[in-house]
């Protein structure tokens, strides 16, 4: 039996400047843009790996939610506490300098990691972390 990752899923709050932010200043490419009942799923990936999918979701996709529960999602997102995605990249310090010129809000500038990567950190415009690794040279 063989599982493989197929597609993970980004709350966004605004989908127009995440797709700014993952199509042009991330360089994903756009696979799929739909709206349903009032909701609009963007979804996205690398060229280099067309099976696997980012799906940027309303914070709380579910259209029989609470207003209550809609407001706490709200929340967490406005505070950066929801989790986001670990990218990685053959280039860390050309992934920061290019995601920081598009104007990324930077939570790390690369560095060392005692765990093998290099990695930097920034917040995409919906508050969540993301994080480009590149693993260390032997």
């Amino acid at each position: 039996m063989d599982i493989t990752l197929s597609s993970c899923f980004i709350a966004v709050d605004d989908h127009d400047k995440a797709l700014a932010f993952y199509r042009d200043a991330l360089g994903l490419e756009v696979r799929n843009d739909v709206g349903f009942e009032g909701m609009r799923w963007v979804t996205v990936g690398a060229p280099s790996q067309p099976d696997v999918n980012i799906v940027l979701e309303p914070p709380l996709a579910d259209p029989n939610a609470s207003s209550a529960d809609r407001q706490v999602m709200a929340e967490l997102m406005a505070k950066g506490l929801l989790r986001g995605v670990i990218f990685a990249t053959d280039d860390c310090d050309a992934t920061f300098e290019r995601v920081s010129a598009a104007g990324g809000e930077v939570l790390q500038e690369p560095m060392d990691q005692p765990y093998g990567v290099r990695d930097c950190a920034f917040r995409d415009p919906s508050g969540n972390m993301l994080r480009f690794t590149q693993p260390l040279k032997k």
